[in-house]
């Protein structure tokens, strides 16, 4: 039986858990965790039945309450309540897949009890990969990457020696403006950002697709997940999605994991990881599909990959700016406050002005990715 606490259980990620939970008698759900959506979470709870749940908003937390009395569910809340349910005694492993900084804490508590992490919440090791991996290593606790390109690279490593590693490629589908020039992306619209050519995400990380902005911080977690230096990772512009990532070993080798562009898949495999289980998926038609391209990013136009690069270089504080700049500025471009191109360009501005804390604490990250939303905010309302 593998028993599993599931924090973010209402955004995309969690739902595809739960529905590979459903599909899969063994699995028992022991913790729910959600930011607001209690309609949603409440149904989970109903159907799942979870010895604990936790809402992040307080208020919410205790509509919740009174909604799950008749259910032997205990409600918890706030910071807290989400620490509590990532470290319930019996969980096995732990889904992280809120979306924020709001899933570091409760990670770092996860890990301390023990867990096992399928991780899908990026900012944990984009802002805190120093923290986090040496104290999973102490722990013996295992980071099982639920991304499709960081489970992608984690399946073509298996039974291979990390010191052969040549460059781990990191492909990239180029997203919805791919082949577009800046004077073209002046007028974009949020309808038009969320046009996901392969992939069906929530809103946030499908703006960050268009931007390219998401493959930046896949590069930053490929650096601390597989202990790679930056200049071994290669980020290739793949259309079809088909291979979802591979390694290039010292002998010339590329071993790769291909599949239909489903997200079910890297989460299951986590979850069961070693084994593989039977899913329900469309497999690749290779006849149908006829062929497969690549492309080089164009990082002049969605500089938002190059300033990834600068901000894994720097380190320290420098990742959380990149991070916290560019959640504030999508989700004002999703509330049609800012342009599309004002993404890139205030996660710029932000990096430039900031001055970088080194091995940084927790309160540390979290004060700069205050300070760094407050400003971008200011920047894009003047």
């Amino acid at each position: 039986m593998k028993r599993i606490a599931v924090l973010g259980s209402t955004g995309s990620i969690g739902t595809q858990t739960l529905q590979i939970a459903e599909e899969n008698k063994e699995i028992e759900i022991t913790a729910l965790a959600a930011g607001s959506n209690i309609e949603l979470l409440e149904k989970q709870i109903r159907q799942f039945r979870p010895e604990a749940a936790a809402v992040f908003d307080e208020e919410k937390a205790k509509e919740l309450k009174i909604k799950t009395a008749d259910l032997p569910v205990k409600i918890l809340s706030g910071m807290s309540g989400m620490t509590e349910a990532a470290a319930l005694q019996k969980t096995d492993i732990v889904v992280t897949s809120m979306v924020g900084m709001i899933g570091i804490r409760p990670t770092i508590a996860a890990i301390n009890a023990g867990k096992d992490i399928a991780l899908a919440n990026k900012e944990t090791l984009v802002c805190a990969g120093h923290i986090i991996i040496p104290l999973a290593k102490e722990k013996g606790v295992r980071i099982l990457p639920v991304d499709s390109e960081h489970s992608a690279i984690f399946q073509s490593l298996n039974g291979e020696d990390k010191r052969n590693i040549e460059s781990i490629i990191l492909t990239a589908s180029g997203g919805p403006f791919r082949g577009k020039k800046r004077e073209e992306l002046k007028n974009m619209t949020v309808s038009d950002a969320l046009k996901h050519p392969n992939w069906s995400m929530g809103k946030k990380i499908t703006v960050d697709s268009a931007t390219l902005v998401n493959k930046g911080l896949e590069v930053m977690e490929v650096k601390w997940l597989f202990d790679v230096p930056l200049e071994r990772i290669r980020v290739v512009v793949h259309p079809q999605s088909i291979i979802h990532s591979g390694v290039e070993f010292c002998d010339g080798a590329i071993i790769a994991q291909m599949g239909m562009p489903d997200m079910k898949l890297p989460i299951q495999y986590a979850l069961f990881y070693p084994d593989r289980k039977p899913l329900n998926t469309k497999r690749v038609d290779f006849f149908e599909l006829k062929e497969m391209t690549f492309e080089k990013p164009d990082t002049e136009t969605f500089k938002g990959l190059a300033l990834a690069f600068e901000a894994a270089r720097a380190g320290g504080t420098m990742p959380t700016v990149f991070n916290a700049a560019n959640e504030a500025c999508v989700g004002m471009f999703l509330e049609k406050k800012a342009g599309f191109l004002d993404i890139a360009d205030t996660i710029e501005v932000c990096m430039e002005r900031h001055r970088k804390t080194d091995d940084p604490t927790v309160d540390e990250i979290l004060e700069a990715e205050r300070e760094t939303r407050e400003f971008a905010a200011r920047e894009l309302l003047r």
